[in-house]
């Protein structure tokens, strides 16, 4: 059994137009939901074996505003230069690339490709997502052994949750 946890980066900020997009931070909003969002993972007993963020700044700095939430050391985050701005076929790549000693994975990318990616990937077309928002979580279970064996349409949707579903 593998799980696998996609999480779209918290809200940014759009103050610098002069910034590249791979450059822009998070704005207010996103620093206050990152950590929200950790929290509610954190109830839920959530214990990732593997953090992996795309390299973009709103990414990672929503992939350590949770992973300080859920006790989870920086140092041991990754990231994957093919997860910024990555279409749902270029994240289930990255995905089947995971080293199979890692069970319960949470990935941090971009829409969008991560709306593409969750949408595919449940196996019940009528609980599909048709959108996910900034700090948005949608959470899979996979009865598979290996990584290499995810496919779009094997995932069973454990929970959806984002800020705004208070």
């Amino acid at each position: 059994m593998k799980t696998l946890y996609v999480v779209r980066h918290a809200k940014s900020s759009w103050d610098e137009p002069g910034l590249s997009d791979f450059d822009r931070p998070l704005n207010e909003r996103g620093k206050r939901d990152a950590p929200r969002m950790g929290k509610r993972l954190k109830d839920r007993n959530v214990h990732p074996d593997l953090m992996l963020s795309s390299p973009a700044k709103r990414a990672l700095s929503t992939c350590k505003r949770i992973a300080e939430a859920l006790g989870y050391a920086a140092d041991r985050i990754k990231t994957d230069r093919s997860l910024y701005h990555a279409d749902e076929d270029e994240i289930l790549s990255a995905v089947r690339g995971i080293n199979d000693k890692h069970n319960v994975v949470m990935i941090f990318g971009h829409n969008p490709g991560l709306t593409d990616f969750v949408h595919r990937m449940n196996r019940i077309s009528s609980a599909t997502i048709d959108d996910m928002p900034t700090c948005g979580i949608a959470a899979f279970h996979f009865n598979i052994t290996s990584w290499q064996e995810i496919d779009f349409g094997k995932g069973e949707l454990v929970f959806y949750d984002y800020p705004k579903n208070e």
